[in-house]
C-alpha cells in the first residue's frame, strides 16, 4: 500500500502519533500522509475510499485525544495547505496555518480582529471544524466562506451564512465527512501597536492562569454558561490536583487535564470521565466535552 500512497504526498510509515499532538499521548499508526495539493488529496480520499481503509484529519493535535492503540489506517496530515494571502481587507488562508501565525500575519499589515487567537495553538482548519473562541470573539466572526472536499469528494465552497455555528461548534463538526481546505476572512484595519500591546497583556493573561509548562489539550468541557464556567465547578467540587496515572487535574486551571508524567491516553480519558461523573453526581450538571476522541474504537 505505501507505493500507491507515494503518489498522493510524503508518507511516513509506522510512526508514533505522540509528537502529532499538543497532549504528547498516542500509539502508532499504519501510516501518516501529508499531501501538497488539493489534486492529490482528491484522489488520495477517492482511493481510501475504494479500499476501504479508515483514515482520519489531523491538524495540530490541539484539540484530540489519541489512543494507545495501534491505528491500523492512515492519518492526513493539511501542514502543506499553508496558503496565505493578505489583499485589500481580505485574508484567503490555508487550512494548515496556525492561529498564531494567521494572528500575527494579519496585524503586521495594519489590520484588526485576530488578536484573540494568538494564544491558541489550532489550525485554521481545526479552529473552524470547532468554532474556536476567546475573549467573547470566535473564528466565525470575521468569515466570509470556506472551500471544502465534501463527502463525495466534489470541491465546494459555502458561504458563512450557508454554515450553521454556535458556541465550540460548527456544521463541520456536526456533520462529518467534508475536508476543510481553506478559508477566506474579512478584515478590518486597525491601530498595529494597540494590537500588539492586546496580545501581549493576553499571553501574560494565559502564562498566568494556564498551565502551558505541561502537555494538554486546552479546555477540557465547554462552559454551561458565561456566568458558571466549567472550571469554577470543577474546583469548587475540590478536583485540583486529583489524578490518574500521569494524568492531572491542573493545579492553576481545573478545565485543564495535564501529562505530568508519560501519562497514557486510557490515563487521560479516564480522569475526564471521573471529573464528569463527580460533576454530574454533585451539581447535576452533565458537562460536554470540548476536546474529541480519535482513534478508539
Amino acid at each position: 500500500m505505501k507505493t500507491e500512497l507515494l503518489h498522493f504526498g510524503h508518507v511516513k510509515e509506522e510512526e508514533s502519533l505522540k509528537k502529532y499532538n499538543t497532549f504528547r499521548i498516542g500509539g502508532i499508526c499504519k501510516y501518516i500522509i501529508e499531501p501538497e495539493t488539493v489534486e492529490k488529496l482528491v484522489k488520495l480520499l477517492k482511493y481510501l475510499n475504494s479500499k476501504e481503509e479508515k483514515y482520519f484529519v489531523l491538524g495540530n493535535g490541539s484539540n484530540v485525544i489519541i489512543s494507545d492503540e495501534y491505528y491500523d489506517g492512515v492519518v492526513i496530515r493539511l501542514n502543506h495547505f499553508d496558503r496565505l494571502d493578505i489583499t485589500v481587507n481580505e485574508v484567503k488562508v490555508g487550512a494548515g496555518v496556525m492561529l498564531p501565525r494567521l494572528a500575527i500575519s494579519t496585524m503586521n499589515e495594519g489590520y484588526t480582529g485576530f488578536e484573540w487567537a494568538c494564544g491558541i495553538p489550532g489550525t485554521v482548519g481545526g479552529a473552524i471544524y470547532g468554532n474556536a473562541e476567546a475573549y467573547k470573539e470566535s473564528i466565525f466572526d470575521h468569515l466570509v466562506d470556506v472551500t471544502v472536499i465534501t463527502p463525495n469528494c466534489e470541491v465546494k465552497t459555502f458561504l458563512k451564512s450557508e454554515l450553521s455555528h454556535s458556541y465550540r461548534t460548527s456544521f463541520f463538526k456536526e456533520t462529518k465527512g467534508y475536508l476543510i481546505l481553506e478559508a477566506t476572512f474579512s478584515l478590518q484595519k486597525g491601530d498595529m501597536e494597540e494590537s500588539r500591546m492586546k496580545i501581549e497583556k493576553r499571553k501574560a493573561k494565559r502564562m498566568e492562569t494556564q498551565p502551558l509548562e505541561y502537555p494538554s489539550a486546552g479546555s477540557v468541557f465547554r462552559n454551561p454558561s458565561p456566568e458558571n464556567p466549567s472550571g469554577k465547578i470543577i474546583e469548587e467540587l475540590g478536583l485540583k490536583g486529583l489524578s490518574v496515572g500521569g494524568a492531572q487535574v491542573s493545579h492553576k486551571h481545573a478545565n485543564f487535564i495535564i501529562n505530568i508524567s508519560g501519562a497514557t491516553s486510557k490515563d487521560v480519558r479516564n480522569l475526564i470521565e471521573l471529573v464528569h461523573k463527580e460533576v454530574k453526581e454533585q451539581c447535576d450538571i452533565d458537562l460536554i466535552m470540548e476536546q474529541e476522541y480519535v482513534g478508539w474504537d
